[in-house]
Order: C-alpha cells, then structure tokens, then sequence
C-alpha cells in the first residue's frame, strides 16, 4: 500500500470537513517561538547521553491539508510536522510560524546561497495568521543513528563529519552562525546513508560584518561551549560553533558526550573546567582534531575551513578504498569502550603539535 493510499484512508477517518489555510490548524495553533532560556539555567533535553525523544501514548491522529499537502504527525508542541505532497507523494519537513515572525525567520535562508549539505526550502505557503514552509525531507537523523550504532569507525565517521564541517564552514564563510549545532540537526538524504544536511538554520544569525562577536545565550547544553557558560561579556560566536563541532566528533566516534551530567550545574561545571579524557584506541589523528575543536580557549580552535584541512579528514580520499575491503574491520570497531578504558587526556601536546600545528 503506497504512502498516498495510507493517508488517504486516514483522512477518510476524520470529519469530511474541507480544511481551509488558516482553519487547518486551528484546533491546534502553533504558539509562536519562544526564547530559548539561558544555557545557564539549565536546558534539559539533551542531559541525558543520547537518550531518545519519549513518544506519546493514544495521541489522537489528526491530519490537516495544506494547499497539495497532507499533514501529518505533529511534533515540537505541534509547530513542525511530517508533510506528504498529494500529488507526488514526495515527503516533506513543514514547519509553521506565526505570520508577524516568518520575515525575520527566512532572513538565514535569504542570504545564504545553497550548499548540497544543507537543506533548502522547497516551498512556502503563507496564510492569515501562519506561514507554512515546507523543506527537504530527512530520512533519519544523526542523533538516532549514533545512538544504534553505538560509535562509528573512524573511517565512517571522518566522511560523514567532513560533510558536516562543510555546511558549517559554508554558513561562516557568508557570515551567519548557527548558536545551536548538534546531532539531531543533521538528517541523512538518503536511505543509504551516504549524504548528510544540515536540516534547518533555527537559531542561525546573520553578522552584519566581519566581527562574530555575540552575546546571547544560544545551545544545548551538551554542545554549549565553555565561554558561552563563563563569559558576561560578547563571545565569538564561529568558535562557540567549532566548540560543538568538537562535541559533535567526539560522540561520532566514542558514542557518549565529552562532558556528562544530569545535573546542569554538575555539567556546566566540567564544561568551564574543559576537561576530558580521549580512548586510546582512537587513531593519533581524531584525538589531534578531537583536541584542536574542545579547547578551552575560543581563540586556540580550528575555524570551520581549517577543519576541513586536518590530516585526519585530508587522508580520507586516499583510504577511501582500502577501507571497501575491511568492513569486518569496521563493524568489529563499533562498539562503545568500557569506561575503564577511557583514560585521561594527556597533559602534554607533543603528539598533536607534531600532526597539527
């Protein structure tokens, strides 16, 4: 049974009412974005190590239409939903805001030209009260698929990295900081897995010139950034995205946060200390990145071009096909390492000033 068909027999459940633009979601009105609190104070979702999203019980199913689309199963308090077009049964990511909101929203996506890392806006439909802007649909995200693997090989995680420092370092190049990167914002395009994009630029921020310096608090707080916690001041807000680049890295390829706590202030408190252990299984290399990205001193990290000239992410064309014929290799390596095996970040930085410098 086509995904068009299974729709259509859950419309035919609900009232034969036709569902007008703006009467479509009346029933459940998206509330217009709200303002993300201080990282300081505590954001809970992302505490907990690449736990999963908890799903509802008995949620009623309620599908709306929109122009050609079909939407259906609502999420993030109804303001974002899987959409299916009625007349190519393509999926979508639709995501709804308030009409006096939409303008400042799209500025991110007005201004920065496309990349095939990051998803572009296929189409919008603007009603009286709600704007309806439907984007490339994700198969998957990263989060999720982390959380089943467990790790990821280097040599499967260097290339699905590497296209996430590319959609970062395009983004930075013409001037617009995401404030809130991590692995859910990254979806695969494809069922194999192959193409990753950055899924939308919430939170981004246009500069207005060449200083990045910010002074709101933006991230979640596994990826928030050391100066973001301890600064009263402005930050550099490139280098508060290259701090969850490092996270980001870290989590591919040993398969838990760098910093852990259920308590915000227990986590914060590691974070601002910046202190972390690196297995030593992981290749000389991905430790050197892995160190270059989490330093304490916004002004010691990598920039998002610079990452992407690493030894370890340059050497990834050269492997690429001795690794085709070591996927047993692979798969033996993703497994998480008992903590005992973790051991303690040497204090010395010999090893990567002789890789990096």
């Amino acid at each position: 049974m086509s995904l068009l068909t299974q729709e259509r027999h859950a419309v035919a459940t609900l009232r034969k009412k036709r569902l007008e633009v703006e009467d479509a979601l009346e029933a459940d009105d998206p509330q217009p974005k709200r303002q993300r609190p201080d990282p300081v104070q505590g954001l809970t979702p992302c505490l907990q190590p690449l736990a999963c999203s908890p799903s509802t019980p008995n949620q009623d199913l309620r599908v709306s239409q929109i122009g050609p689309y079909l939407l259906l199963e609502p999420t993030e308090g109804g303001r974002c939903y899987r959409a299916v077009n009625r007349q190519t049964e393509a999926e979508y990511t639709c995501k709804v805001y308030p009409a006096k909101s939409y303008p400042e929203v799209m500025v991110p996506y007005s201004t920065l030209p496309s990349h095939p890392n990051i998803a572009c806006v296929a189409e919008v439909i603007v009603g009286d009260k709600n704007v309806y802007v439907f984007f490339q649909c994700g198969k998957d995200d990263m989060h999720n698929y982390v959380r089943r693997c467990k790790r990821l090989s280097e040599h499967e995680g260097a290339f699905l990295f590497r296209q996430m420092a590319e959609a970062v370092a395009h983004c930075h190049q013409h001037g617009i900081v995401l404030r809130d990167i991590k692995l859910r914002k990254f979806v695969f395009a494809d069922k194999e897995r192959s193409k990753l994009l950055l899924e939308n630029l919430e939170d981004a921020y246009v500069l207005s010139g060449p200083d990045d310096s910010l002074e709101d608090k933006h991230g979640c707080p596994a990826y928030v950034g050391p100066e973001i916690l301890s600064s009263k001041g402005s930050y550099s807000g490139k280098a508060a995205d290259v701090w969850s680049l490092g996270v980001v890295l870290y989590t591919l390829l040993v398969g838990c946060y760098p910093f852990q706590d259920t308590k915000p202030a227990s986590l914060f408190s590691k974070i601002r200390r910046g202190n972390f252990a690196v297995p030593e299984d992981l290749s000389p290399k991905a430790q050197c990145l892995i160190r270059c990205l989490l330093r304490k001193d916004p002004a010691e990290r990598l920039t998002a071009s610079g990452i992407l000239l690493h030894p370890w992410l340059a050497m990834l064309d050269i492997s690429e096909g001795s690794q085709s014929s070591s996927s047993g290799e692979r798969r033996l390596e993703q497994v998480v390492p008992e903590m005992g095996s973790v051991q303690k970040a040497e204090t010395g930085q010999k090893m990567e000033d002789d890789l990096y410098s």
